[in-house]
């Protein structure tokens, strides 16, 4: 029995490359989150909303396949050499490698390995980097902003496009237009056949002037006559065209707000900064694909706090001692006046390097425990410092049991544990 060869030779259906490339991604997910979890370890935080190019041995993708072997028994003949017999052990090359002309050390173990390279596009990286995270207490709250549009049909209209027509509506349309203006000549038609078949029916009766013959061609020209009256008009006309109509119609999205909460007073260096930025910039990245808009609010302080932009917030300097309770007071300020917890769903990071006057933490823990954590969705503390914690850590420390679902605290020791860190932070729970 001879190989059946089956070829498909169905065209492509719409969409077919992105499911093959969803299965595609599915089989090598392994391969692909090591990839995005080496490229945020190498990359900028900023950088974090691109695609990546990703490798994957080209053994790891091969396909098993069956082949049919020429079967029974073979016999051949292969040149030998004068070095060796059988049995003999071939040892490895020196560790010199060889004798070419190359400037650089070869190795002397192994072989090369051929890679297949594609690109991951941004909306894939994010996927694959955010797959087992989630917003804490992610509640879509009362849909606020109505800044996004969208189009939805607002029925039907007789002027449009051609690409908008309605077949059904103008089908039907004409047919009950045909209906209404044939309606005499089908009754007309009716009446002069039940007239023809009842003179067929009677008796001939001979008539010089007009024989019963005549009378039935006359009668029989008449139904044609008005047969194509009907067939004369249109089967569809222009006013019996029917359009879909749409219109573009705001819609509500869920707003959140972001609060970044950073000292800057002396104790706290530019390079401080740089990893409570990255840190912010990643937890906005994060919020992106779960809300359509997002403030930013940048609270800075040192003795006192001030709402600035961005660019002061990160980058201007100041002096002097530290009194945190300062930024969360004008947080709940703001929260009061602009971002009612009834209308926001309300997110903050503060960055610090735990520093602050003692007689002050306990102050931050009572205002985050009365007046903030009741509000927010989440409150995230960042602790950069490679020494031991102080007294605003373990104050915090106290608030980690009550609040357990809206606030965490990890602490930061250089760029490369942002990534860790914000995987704790807000690592899946599981039941």
């Amino acid at each position: 029995m001879g190989l059946t060869h089956i070829i498909d030779r169905r065209l492509n259906g719409k969409n077919k490359s992105a499911v093959n490339r969803e299965r595609f991604l599915r089989r090598y997910r392994d391969h692909i989150k090591k990839a995005v979890s080496d490229a945020v370890q190498k990359r900028s935080i900023t950088d974090m909303d691109r695609g990546e190019s990703i490798s994957i041995p080209t053994k790891d993708i091969e396909e098993p396949t069956f082949r049919h072997g020429q079967g029974g028994r073979r016999e051949g003949v292969y040149p030998g050499n004068k070095e060796y017999v059988t049995g003999d052990h071939i040892p490895k090359p020196p560790k010199g490698g060889g004798s070419g002309a190359g400037q650089g050390q070869a190795s002397d173990s192994g072989e090369g390995i051929d890679e297949f390279v594609f690109q991951i596009s941004q909306e894939e990286f994010l996927d694959f980097m955010f797959e087992d995270l989630e917003l804490p207490n992610l509640v879509k709250k009362q849909l606020k902003d109505t800044s996004a549009y969208k189009y939805v049909r607002a029925g039907i209209s007789t002027a449009g496009m051609p690409t908008k027509i309605n077949l059904i509506r103008s089908l039907r349309g004409a047919y009950g237009r045909r209906l209404a203006l044939t309606g005499k000549h089908r009754q007309r038609i009716t009446a002069l056949t039940e007239e023809l078949e009842e003179l067929k029916s009677t008796p001939d009766v001979p008539d010089p002037a007009f024989s019963k013959k005549d009378q039935i061609r006359a009668l029989e020209d008449e139904i044609e006559r008005v047969k194509q009256r009907i067939h004369k008009i249109p089967w569809i006309d222009d006013f019996d065209l029917r359009y879909n109509q749409h219109i573009k119609q705001p819609y509500p999205s869920t707003s959140a707000v972001m609060f970044c909460l950073m000292d800057v007073s002396g104790s706290m260096s530019q390079m401080h900064k740089d990893i409570a930025k990255r840190f912010f910039i990643l937890l906005y990245l994060f919020l992106k694909r779960n809300y359509q808009k997002i403030d930013v609010v940048f609270i800075r302080h040192h003795t006192s706090a001030k709402e600035v932009d961005e660019q002061e917030f990160f980058y201007s300097r100041e002096t002097g001692g530290t009194i945190v309770s300062s930024a969360l007071k004008l947080m709940q300020q703001v929260m009061a006046e602009r971002y009612p917890a009834s209308d926001w769903n309300i997110y903050a990071a503060q960055a610090s390097d735990g520093d602050n006057w003692n007689d002050d933490s306990p102050i931050c823990s009572d205002l985050l425990n009365k007046q903030i954590l009741p509000h927010v969705q989440y409150y995230s503390y960042i602790e950069i410092t490679p020494h031991d914690h102080q007294m605003l850590w373990h104050e915090y420390e106290k608030l980690t049991e009550k609040w357990s679902d809206s606030f965490a605290m990890q602490q930061i020791v250089d760029n490369g544990d942002i990534y860790p860190v914000f995987r704790k932070l807000f690592a899946r729970k599981t039941s």
